[in-house]
């Protein structure tokens, strides 16, 4: 959507500045009233950066309809801090937010929850319904860093990120029937009924570093508008990069790609905006009592995946085996699996019934199935140096989502469908309940590093083994 701005001067109406030529007729009094007509001009609004959505299959009220349903479902998997006090302080911070954000005239009918998670984190869905952690209120240092943790989140509303993410893995099905397989008609009933209702949240939530950057502008031109110090993403931002350098990164960065140079980009918006106004609000009493009382709100032990009570283990893989064709590859998996595109359209995952598991923090994980994707690299497919330096840079990127995944068996060399690949075994901690085996195989190709992760449980990985081979052996690449 374009972000428009009036042209009319800050004293309102057609008053603004007399033409030059009429100064000798009015003398100092003249020439000193031009002067604060030129003081008084809006410094840089036209400079700042325009942003608007992107390709989108679906319409703005289809996002709220995906958004409802999730956050509905969200509601009953999360652990909220039920502080009636915190939601409303969260939902007047965030009302007075929404209304500088440019919709394009969407009325979306946003909603502000707390969640009781010390993770420093904060997730938007489509439509407008906003999930904050009490870690990340905790973390800010006052209520301007609060504010641009929810403006970015709400840019990511405005800028319809979640379903354009997932209009491009559509796209990225192009003539495999994905719409009306996956997504359905275009309320997504579909895309409920085979991921799930928060589950789905996982490919509406996977922005790209693109959409991050974006929603880091648009959120620092919100505070900006909201009268806060914009500086004051960047800060937290700062804050979270110096987190990150420790043991445990905080979530944000693993559900928010961190995009280069973000720091230094929040800052250059800051100065087309025309710098911080002398007014600009950074911290209010409000705030300093609301982190108070979520400081003393009891912590809520995060529910241990594949504990009593959570789902039965899968059906064991069929026999049977149906097709899948990608651009640059073909496979074949078990027809009692389902398909799950990535929000990014350039991978997919395969995983039988109850096989994507919540990982304890409202993600989705598999925790029995495979994953592939394709990562940018360069090289000749058959020098095993390359091959060995993208596989390393794919497995350090799973790791730092990750941070219990090591490696147990080194790179060995394969071939898979006649070309040279790498085998490489890790170990992860399983949504389902103790550690996981994680089989890695990649074969460098011009789009990229191809690369395929077979995952099941430690107890039970036998059981999928030779199914796995099989999946694999049934790999045919595009010539």
């Amino acid at each position: 959507m374009s972000i428009r701005w009036s042209k009319r001067g800050i004293l309102g109406g057609n008053t603004g500045c007399r033409p030059r030529a009429a100064r000798a007729h009015f003398g100092l009094p003249a020439v000193f009233f031009l002067g604060v007509c030129l003081l008084l001009v809006p410094r840089a609004p036209a400079q700042r950066t325009q942003l608007k959505p992107g390709w989108n299959k679906f319409s703005p009220q289809d996002d709220i309809t995906l958004g409802k349903r999730a956050s509905t479902d969200a509601e009953k998997q999360l652990p909220l801090c039920n502080a009636p006090r915190v939601d409303a302080y969260l939902t007047q911070l965030g009302t007075r937010l929404a209304q500088k954000l440019p919709t394009g005239g969407v009325q979306y009918p946003f909603e502000f929850h707390c969640v009781n998670d010390k993770a420093i984190n904060a997730f938007a869905l489509p439509g407008g319904y906003v999930f904050v952690n009490r870690g990340a209120i905790e973390a800010a240092d006052n209520e301007a860093q609060l504010a641009g943790v929810m403006s970015h989140e709400l840019s990511h509303v405005a800028l319809r990120h979640g379903t354009n993410q997932a209009s491009k893995a559509m796209l990225a099905e192009t003539g495999l029937g994905i719409f009306g397989a996956v997504f359905g008609d275009s309320t997504g009933g579909a895309l409920m009924t085979t991921l799930g209702t928060f589950a789905a949240g996982g490919v509406l939530l996977r922005y790209s570093r693109t959409a991050e950057s974006q929603a880091d502008v648009m959120g620092t031109q919100v505070l900006y508008d909201s009268g806060y110090d914009p500086r004051a993403m960047a800060q937290f931002f700062e804050k979270l990069e110096a987190e990150s350098k420790g043991k445990n990164p905080p979530e944000f960065f693993s559900d928010h790609p961190n995009p280069e140079h973000r720091v230094e980009r929040v800052d250059e918006e800051v100065d087309k905006l025309g710098g911080v106004q002398p007014s600009a609000k950074r911290d209010s009493a409000e705030f300093e009592a609301i982190k108070r009382e979520v400081l003393a709100l009891p912590v809520v032990k995060k529910p241990v995946p594949g504990a009593a009570g959570s789902a039965a283990a899968p059906a064991p893989p069929s026999r049977h085996f149906t097709e899948y064709q990608a651009s640059s590859y073909t496979l074949k998996y078990p027809d009692n699996w389902k398909k799950y595109p990535d929000g990014d359209g350039a991978g997919v995952s395969f995983a039988p019934e109850g096989g994507v598991l919540d990982d304890g923090s409202g993600h989705s994980s598999v925790a029995y199935g495979l994953i592939v994707g394709v990562a940018p690299a360069k090289g000749d497919p058959s020098d095993g140096k390359a091959l060995n330096s993208a596989t390393s840079q794919v497995i350090q990127d799973l790791q730092k989502s990750n941070p219990s995944m090591k490696v147990t068996r080194q790179g060995e060399r394969l071939r898979l469908n006649g070309q040279p690949g790498l085998s490489t075994y890790l170990s992860n901690v399983s949504p389902a309940g103790g550690q996981e085996t994680d089989w890695v195989v990649s074969v460098l190709r011009p789009e990229g590093l191809v690369y395929f992760v077979c995952v099941a449980p430690q107890s039970v990985y036998d059981n999928y083994d030779k199914t796995f081979s099989s999946i694999l052996d049934s790999v045919r690449f595009s010539r």
